[in-house]
């Protein structure tokens, strides 16, 4: 692996004014890829477009469920980098303190928006530009044409990336709104990566646990005692150690794909 594996890389990173998308896009720039970076915070995401070196990085604000902020991104790939974003990562979400037994009900619609609606927007989209519309399907189900990846695909890797939570694997109780939401997400990307691994495209799901962010306040959890619970389990995640995970996977040879890695403080027994 060289000293800058991303070289010739071009990515788009949705939820990056913060958190762990702020640093995977800090870490895709320093291994040599040029970033398109999205979120809400226009000024925050000019800023980090400054530090990443404006040559390399465009900035795209806004809602990252709007197909229209979706269709600017990828443009943006093409335009500003001159060809077609491949390395794309779904990142952009929001937690939610409680169940559905006792949660805010008014944050419901929001949490799927951002965690689901916006993920399989990205997906549908990154997915027709990396490898082209789906086939039109009329008539009875029928056994599925062979597909064969583009010539240069060993040669070009295209990664589509979402990340998911434990909490959408292993159920939780003080959070099932935003693990629905994450397991919707998760199935969202192996059913893709089932469609894109003959055409030369890696979809792949990292799943972190506790990661101190501004999540958890932006999730509404109480400081003390959420506070107390990531300092018995301490250290917990950095968003560092997430990007480094997502890099390295991203970094692998075109024909090695890690398509689904749980990581987790060494401590944290659940979730």
């Amino acid at each position: 692996m060289t000293n800058k594996p991303l070289e010739n890389r071009i990515a788009v990173v949705t939820g990056a004014s913060a958190g762990i998308g702020e640093a995977i896009a800090r870490d895709f720039a320093r291994l040599g890829a040029r970033v398109v970076i999205n979120a809400r915070r226009e000024e925050r995401l000019r800023e980090i477009a400054r530090q990443l070196g404006e040559d390399r990085t465009a900035v795209v604000p806004g809602d990252a469920a709007d197909e229209g902020v979706i269709r600017a991104m990828l443009d943006a790939a093409r335009d500003r980098f001159g060809r077609e974003a491949d390395l794309v990562v779904a990142n952009a979400g929001r937690g939610l303190r409680g169940s559905v037994y006792d949660s805010d009900t008014s944050k419901w619609e929001d949490i799927y928006r951002v965690n689901l609606l916006a993920c399989a927007r990205l997906l549908r989209a990154a997915a027709e530009r990396m490898a082209g519309p789906a086939p039109v399907v009329s008539g009875p189900p029928r056994p599925a044409e062979p597909v064969a990846p583009p010539e240069d695909w060993l040669s070009r890797p295209r990664d589509i990336v979402v990340l998911g939570s434990t909490v959408g694997r292993h159920v939780s109780p003080f959070s099932s709104l935003y693990g629905s939401a994450k397991a919707g997400a998760h199935m969202l990307a192996e059913s893709l990566r089932r469609l894109m691994a003959p055409r030369g495209v890696r979809v792949s799901l990292v799943e972190p646990g506790i990661v101190r962010s501004e999540f958890q306040a932006a999730a509404n959890y109480d400081p003390e005692s959420f506070g107390k619970f990531m300092d018995s389990i301490a250290p917990v995640l950095r968003p560092e150690d997430v990007a480094r995970t997502v890099t390295f996977m991203v970094s692998q040879p075109a024909g090695v794909h890690l398509n689904d890695v749980m990581i987790r403080p060494t401590r944290q027994e659940y979730p």
